[in-house]
């Protein structure tokens, strides 16, 4: 087992429902520790960075227009495993195929308005996390 420290987006849908705290509970009853949390506006330039395995496709522009439609809350999640447990407890990025119980299942819509994203690996982690948050941001 090992520690990990992961990001977490509260994308637009999540922030705009009011669930922002009913979902970093769940992450939080499962026993991980919040290292940072913060609300932002993303710049498209941000979004270029983080979604540039899709940035050249034609629905990027839903991407940015969504992602940018309120803010998002970004948090830095660390504990056991912490990648791998927070996509299971999110669930599959299509939230109509996710099951209920998962934070897509229970609240999200579909693919792209699913209530958060989640680093998807130890590389993807350490480099979404320095993308959100600056030196001295996290704990």
């Amino acid at each position: 087992m090992a520690t990990e420290t992961t990001l977490i987006l509260f994308k637009p849908d999540c922030v705009q429902k009011g669930l922002t705290g009913t979902v970093l509970a769940r992450f939080e009853s499962a026993g991980f520790q919040v290292k940072g949390l913060k609300m932002m506006t993303l710049s498209e330039a941000v979004l270029k960075e983080h979604y540039a395995h899709v940035a050249d496709r034609p629905f990027f522009p839903d991407i940015v227009a969504f992602m940018q439609s309120s803010p998002v809350v970004a948090l830095a999640l660390s504990g056991e495993n912490v990648i791998s447990a927070v996509r299971d407890l999110l669930g599959p990025t299509d939230s109509k195929k996710a099951p209920a119980g998962t934070i897509r299942g229970d609240f999200g819509t579909d693919m792209m308005v699913n209530m958060c994203h989640a680093s998807d690996s130890l590389e993807a982690a350490a480099a979404e996390v320095k993308r959100f948050f600056a030196e001295g941001e996290t704990f």
